[in-house]
């Protein structure tokens, strides 16, 4: 029988950790290196930290910090936020991270996926698909940007399409259960 993993996902706006309602009202909760502190002895199997402000604002990492996080962390990471080139990529392994999230980038120019693949393989890459149920057509929606941007694909075929060009794993994360 297949055991549950458990793997939390930590959330990082202005270089603090926040908590969020559906994707709305960011409240600080602490520092990050403290939680990951706490997931060590918690021993999770799994630890993903997501910067909500990377593609939104178009900002560049925080390398330092990560790089402490990685030193921290006795559990495999996985870091997504603003992640648009290879070069990204590859700099987000080289710090101790064993996954990359893409999301807006990813969506916007598929190719990406396969290019970054290819680079560091496909069982680093993850893609995460931010949803919402949309009640009057009983379909799910995938968002961008925080919730903002609405992109129209089918999310199950566009999942299964996202595994052709090269992601490992597929996360979906629902926007009204945050």
């Amino acid at each position: 029988m297949l055991r549950s993993r458990i793997i939390p996902c930590l959330l990082i706006s202005k270089k603090g950790l926040v908590k969020t309602e559906k994707f709305t009202n960011p409240k600080y909760i602490g520092d990050p290196i403290n939680a990951v502190k706490i997931f060590n002895e918690k021993k999770v199997d799994e630890l993903i930290i997501f910067d909500i402000d990377s593609s939104k604002y178009n900002s560049k990492d925080d390398f330092k910090k990560l790089k402490i996080i990685a030193n921290e962390s006795r559990m495999p990471l996985t870091y997504g936020g603003g992640i648009s080139t290879v070069e990204d990529a590859r700099k987000i392994i080289s710090l101790g991270f064993e996954k990359i999230s893409l999301s807006n980038n990813a969506i916007e120019d598929i190719n990406l996926i396969k290019k970054i693949s290819n680079a560091i393989g496909s069982q680093s890459v993850v893609v995460t698909l931010d949803y919402k149920k949309n009640f009057i057509n009983k379909k799910y929606n995938i968002y961008t940007l925080n919730g903002k941007k609405k992109h129209n694909h089918n999310i199950f075929d566009f999942a299964k399409k996202l595994e052709t060009f090269g992601a490992g794993e597929i996360l979906f994360n629902s926007i009204e259960r945050d």
